[in-house]
């Protein structure tokens, strides 16, 4: 594993270029603390963002909480199982949540403004970009952005499923420099994979690997909880390999976000695993288009679009799977069946099935017409994946 039990100096060199943050809190951390109210916690949470804002620092909220405030007014013991039940607890906890969180911002002095997300808002380009310059909007307007996925109208087709993975994609759509997961331990440890025992705490992962995430376990079974260390773990391979750091620390004292701008080793930081930064394009292409195929390629090809950054030649492709369109999104994948990129693709299937392996000085007599690129997926509009 390539990794740190303390920090040396890796939070100071990464939090000198912070200016946007994505926060995000959990259930239990509002919900779930013996003798102190949601109103309350809520409350300590703003006044410790209303801090970071006082440091020139853009906060967005992403939160947990509107299932959990529902079962607490319809004092549900056990967190509900069926689809219309819990959209039911999720509609009637938003609006006292949403209240709480405006009533703590104006005591702060600022508004809040709530965004409820589907994964189809983020998927659909059109609304992805619609998302993106809200959010901005907010910001240029001093709002504190508050997202929660929209639970009342969720069902499995345009879940995202937790709040982690939402944290990561909103992370990427607006670029923010930095994304802290606040829960109920204080960072990631080692784990025995034999006993189950936890051990050392890792103070800076500089490489997620098969090793890692075979120590992260699953929801934990609170009635509050929906995610784990795993889900944590996905988000954190998400905002790194967009070329950003992600935090999992303890956030039973908010206090811990002044803490992490103060350089303090508390926590896991997971450090960037690019040194250049994805673009919008790239980032949209990785992790929200929803690819429509795939291609598989030589090892020669593989090489050069993974190693050298060259576009994929129709001469390249092995073979190819699925029904897509000139412009859809499709998976490339090398002979092992590994993805290796993803990338638009300029012809359709069926032109493709007809070129696989050719040469480019034979494209048109194969199509039986000129074609508008001889590049299978150019490089402009290709993201490496692996």
């Amino acid at each position: 594993m390539l990794v740190d039990y303390t920090d040396n100096g890796e939070r100071a060199k990464l939090l000198k270029n912070v200016k946007r943050v994505v926060v995000k809190v959990g259930s239990r951390l509002l919900m779930d603390v013996e003798n102190v109210s949601a109103r309350q916690r809520v409350a300590e949470l703003v006044a410790e963002i209303a801090v970071l804002r006082e440091r020139g620092l853009e906060v967005i909220l992403v939160t947990s909480g509107a299932v959990a405030t529902g079962m607490e007014l319809l004092k549900t013991k056990v967190r509900p199982k069926s689809m219309a039940s819990k959209q039911a607890h999720a509609a009637v906890g938003q609006c006292e949540l949403m209240g709480l969180y405006e009533a703590a911002s104006s005591a702060q002095g600022f508004h809040c403004a709530q965004l409820l997300l589907t994964a189809a808002d983020l998927h659909d380009q059109e609304r992805h970009l619609c998302v993106s310059e809200c959010l901005a909007s907010l910001l240029s307007v001093g709002a504190l952005p508050v997202i929660n996925e929209n639970d009342s109208v969720c069902v499995d087709e345009i879940k995202v499923g937790d709040n982690d993975t939402l944290s990561a994609m909103v992370s990427s759509l607006i670029r923010a420099d930095l994304t802290i997961l606040l829960t109920t331990i204080d960072g990631m440890r080692e784990r025995d994979m034999k006993t189950g025992a936890l051990g050392r705490r890792l103070s800076v992962v500089r490489e997620l690997d098969s090793e890692l995430l075979a120590m992260a376990q699953g929801t934990d079974g609170n009635r509050f909880s929906v995610g784990g260390m795993i889900t944590k773990l996905h988000a954190a391979d998400m905002v790194t390999r967009s070329g950003e750091g992600l935090l999992i620390a303890d956030g039973f004292d908010f206090s811990v976000l002044s803490k992490i701008f103060g350089g303090e080793d508390v926590g896991t930081l997971f450090l960037p695993a690019r040194k250049m930064r994805m673009h919008a394009h790239q980032r949209y292409l990785a992790f929200f288009a929803e690819p429509k195929g795939e291609l598989i390629v030589d090892r020669g090809a593989a090489a050069a679009v993974e190693k050298k950054g060259k576009s994929l030649l129709p001469g390249g492709i092995l073979g190819l799977r699925g029904v897509f369109q000139r412009g859809d999104t499709v998976r490339i994948l090398n002979v092992d069946r590994e993805e290796i990129a993803r990338g638009q693709v300029n012809f359709s299937h069926v032109e493709l099935s007809l070129i696989c392996g050719a040469q480019s000085a034979d494209l048109e007599k194969l199509l039986g017409h000129t074609p508008e690129a001889e590049e299978a997926v150019h490089r402009d509009h290709l993201v490496v994946t692996k």
